[in-house]
């Protein structure tokens, strides 16, 4: 699936995993986010507290997206910012200004 015009691609890994790939297109200036990890988690909301609770710094408490995912971050003591998401709905791509693409 293709997010936006050259924002992002996500793709299918196995039965249930996905692998997102992000291109900023530019190299890294001083103090700026030049990339980041997306993990999927069960419950993001008990998933963030656990993390609070051991020290993580939050950027984003986690918070429903309309294409169907609950998402918050961290930034980690290096300054790399992980988004930890749980699926909420399968949520069709067009729905919510996404494309489909299909193989072929």
């Amino acid at each position: 699936m293709r997010i936006g015009d050259n924002h992002r691609a996500q793709l299918i890994v196995g039965d249930d995993g996905a692998v997102i790939v992000r291109d900023e297109r530019r190299p890294p200036r001083p103090g700026e986010e030049t990339h980041s990890v997306l993990v999927r988690v069960e419950d993001a909301k008990a998933h963030c507290e656990h993390a609070r609770s051991r020290g993580a710094r939050i950027v984003m408490e986690p918070t429903d997206f309309e294409y169907g995912e609950r998402q918050y971050a961290v930034e980690d003591f290096a300054g790399h910012r992980w988004t930890f998401s749980e699926t909420l709905d399968d949520v069709e791509p067009e729905t919510w200004g996404g494309e489909t693409i299909t193989p072929g």
